[in-house]
């Protein structure tokens, strides 16, 4: 009998099968304690944060839970920071641990029996609205939010009221004083929402990671949270202003600048520069200018820097936790983008749209639905432009590619580049290659684990580029299969609406030869592919999949994308993030025991910003070092690929890339595929169908395109999701657009 076989005796375990039995049961268990650790804090934190205001847990801080530090290395303010910055560190910790557990985890199957279920994070609710397409998880938050700032103000607000009402002034005193506490607990309120400002904009945070939320989708809480705490941030700033000008001491007061207290000028360069970026952050100012938008929110610099010094230590430390992740992501970031990496090919297409294909090393961990920043300096030393992955992580182990569709001057002048490079590429000089051989990357950023891969049935809705990232998903899928690795889904619908048939040539970037035929039977495919603006074909369907030729550029020494950012090594990761937050709290408590106490340092503004200093020293030196180290482990990764992989990387990349655009045999995609010409795509239609072919099925609905063609997916699921009969699929919305 073999060593699986359904006759075996159940109690006759071969050691190999008892030995995994014990260290998966080790490791489930393992990951369900450090889950529920990190429920217990985030629950502890956020409800902190929220019941704040009333008077007993304000009580509880102000008066017990305050002195808990006094006396020690960490002072009065180690009490704030260990109650509101701490948890925020540990999260990251445990995060850590709970992604390296579960880095090796295998995607599971459904079990036969289970029935299709709705899930919070996958369901529209609203659609059209300023917040655009909300899951019912997303509405939650939203609520939860709305419902602490709303509950806060009536808390302060009869709070003060009761408070003032029994002084025996005038009313115009209480006016003016009323008007000065409603402002400091806006401001209290507004420093509770900027400690979770930060957080989904760190493009690799650990945290966005545990919780699979790639950075592109986690800017629309950025943003969200954003526009809420510069209302906070404002009116609290507009009351103490009216109250200074109802007593006649406005410009006494806007300058002020004391050591025992706030700084009141300090409050005003922060909020000044915080405004500047809130305003030109709307979406009419960023699409009217998006450099200006960005350019602009460099702000933030000083927006930090000075709130900190207009607080004081004591309270900046309620918020400094997001805003320490934040330093830690973006100092990686720098630091990454720094390399430039080698461009291996690049091909300009005839619809507009320019490939790049970038040389990575082996170890790079990077899912299908990835993208990266991309800098080309040649063109701007300044513009970064985030671009969708184009090829599987298993296409090919020292090539990464992307598609870039022309739509603006910075992808004009890179077509401009390519297409002259390409009229006789043969004849390049030395000279010229360098108009255009290397690029600075950031990323790739993305999901933690490949969710595309755990649905068996596959909707992909692209518009136009936007079905760059499904050429990714479909390649993963198919090489998956042909290597035998798990892989779920087995049925794939394409909807692809594009403008005119001159895209339909994206599909063959596909390198189908190196996928072995024989996997086809295990894939259902359909593609249609909907031309809105031609009623008719201008060529002939079958040449619509015809080759392309590439600008190669010959690479004499391998530069490849660095692996410090994204979804890169999640051990070397923990490293950094632990000895940069070590060094905080070292350089924090050096600080006020070798310092502050023995020179008695009091001005408040002048410890904000000693803590400020202290945060960047945290990630800039014990956090560099660990970098360094990671850097050179790097490095000694990539000379063990072997010789042969360094000296004939430019040969590979070439047969990889060159060659599958000339030979490929596209017989499966041109059988798979439907054109439409002269009308654009009836999803109500669509989701009929598939829910009469399909069944009572869990259908992952991924979506990629225009704000018009994602609000119109969306609402087509939740009308279906609303209606549906018990024979019916239940499609999860999943959108892979984003707008920065």
């Amino acid at each position: 009998m073999g060593e699986y076989s359904s006759d075996a005796p159940l109690l006759l375990k071969t050691p190999e099968v008892e030995k995994k039995t014990v260290a998966y049961l080790v490791k489930s268990t393992a990951k369900r304690v450090i889950k529920l650790l990190i429920w217990v804090v985030f629950i502890a934190w956020v409800s902190l944060m929220f019941l704040y205001p009333s008077e007993f847990m304000s009580h509880f801080v102000t008066k017990i839970w305050i002195g808990a530090t006094d006396g020690t290395v960490f002072g009065l303010a180690g009490s704030l920071f260990f109650a509101f910055t701490a948890p925020v560190l540990i999260l990251a910790f445990l995060a850590i641990l709970y992604l390296i557990i579960s880095e090796e985890d295998e995607i599971q199957e459904s079990k036969a029996f289970k029935r299709p279920a709705f899930r919070l994070w996958t369901f529209p609710v609203l659609v059209d609205g300023p917040f655009g397409v909300v899951t019912a998880a997303e509405l939650i938050g939203i609520f939860l939010v709305v419902v602490f700032v709303i509950w806060a103000c009536v808390v302060y607000t009869i709070h003060n009221w009761n408070v003032i009402s029994t002084y025996q002034e005038t009313f115009f005193f209480k006016s003016c004083l009323m008007l000065e506490k409603a402002g400091a607990n806006l401001g209290l309120i507004g420093m509770f929402c900027l400690s979770l400002l930060f957080l989904p904009i760190s493009r690799g945070s650990i945290l966005l990671r545990l919780i699979d939320i790639p950075f592109e989708h986690a800017t629309r809480y950025h943003v969200w949270l954003g526009h809420l705490t510069m209302v906070l941030f404002t009116l609290h700033g507009l009351f103490y202003v009216i109250a200074w000008a109802m007593e006649g001491r406005l410009l006494e007061q806007t300058f002020e600048w004391r050591d025992i207290g706030v700084a009141n000028l300090a409050g005003v360069i922060s909020l000044t520069s915080g405004i500047l970026m809130w305003v030109t952050s709307l979406p009419g100012v960023r699409k009217w200018n998006f450099e200006l938008f960005f350019y602009t929110h460099q702000l933030y610099v000083v927006f930090v820097i000075f709130f900190a010094m207009h607080v004081g230590d004591f309270i900046y430390c309620m918020g400094a936790g997001g805003i320490f992740l934040f330093m830690l992501d973006r100092f990686l970031r720098f630091i990454q983008s720094r390399k430039t990496v080698d461009i291996i090919s690049a091909t300009s297409l005839p619809c507009g749209t320019v490939e790049l294909v970038l040389s990575k090393p082996a170890c790079l961990r990077y899912n299908a639905l990835s993208f990266i920043f991309l800098q080309v300096r040649e063109l701007s030393w300044l513009q970064w432009h985030p671009f969708s992955v184009s090829s599987s992580p298993l296409e090919g182990k020292n090539h990464l590619s992307v598609l870039i569709k022309v739509l603006g001057e910075w992808t004009d002048k890179l077509k401009g580049k390519v297409s002259n490079n390409e009229n006789e590429p043969q004849k390049l000089l030395e000279s010229q290659l360098k108009l255009l051989a290397t690029a600075s990357v950031e990323g790739p950023y993305g999901h933690e684990s490949p969710y595309h891969l755990t649905y068996k049935y596959l909707v992909l809705v692209a518009g136009g580029i936007g079905i760059s990232p499904f050429l990714a998903v479909l390649s993963d899928v198919m090489h998956r299969l042909k290597e035998g690795k798990s892989c779920m889904p087995k049925n794939i619908f394409i909807v692809w609406a594009i403008k005119n048939s001159d895209e339909i040539p994206l599909l063959s970037m596909i390198n189908m030869d190196s996928i072995d035929p024989i996997f086809y039977d295990a894939l259902n495919l359909d593609i249609q592919i909907y031309v809105t603006r031609q009623s008719e074909p201008k060529v002939e369907e079958g040449k619509a999949f015809g080759a392309m030729n590439s600008c190669v550029y010959p690479i004499s020494k391998r530069s490849a994308i660095s692996v410090l950012v994204g979804t890169g090594d999640n051990i070397w990761s923990g490293i950094y993030i632990i000895a940069s937050s070590i060094g905080f709290m070292v350089f924090l408590a050096l600080l006020d025991a070798l310092y502050i106490n023995p020179y008695g340092i009091y001005a408040w503004w002048y410890k904000g910003l000693l803590v400020v200093i202290c945060m960047l020293a945290g990630v800039f030196i014990f956090g560099g070092l660990a970098v360094a180290l990671w850097h050179l482990w790097e490095r000694r990764m990539l000379a063990s690929e072997g010789k042969e992989c360094d000296t004939n990387i430019s040969n590979m990349a070439l047969h990889d890339v060159a060659v599958e655009h000339k030979n490929s045999n596209q017989e499966y995609l041109v059988n798979s595929t439907t054109l439409r010409y002269g009308c654009r795509p009836d999803f109500k239609e669509i989701f009929e169908s598939l829910s009469e072919n399909w069944g009572a099925v869990d259908v992952g609905v991924l979506v990629c395109g225009p704000e018009t063609l994602t609000s119109t997916v969306a609402k087509e699921i939740r009308s279906h999701s609303l209606s549906r009969k018990q024979n019916n699929p239940v499609f999860h919305f999943n959108s892979h657009s984003f707008d920065l």
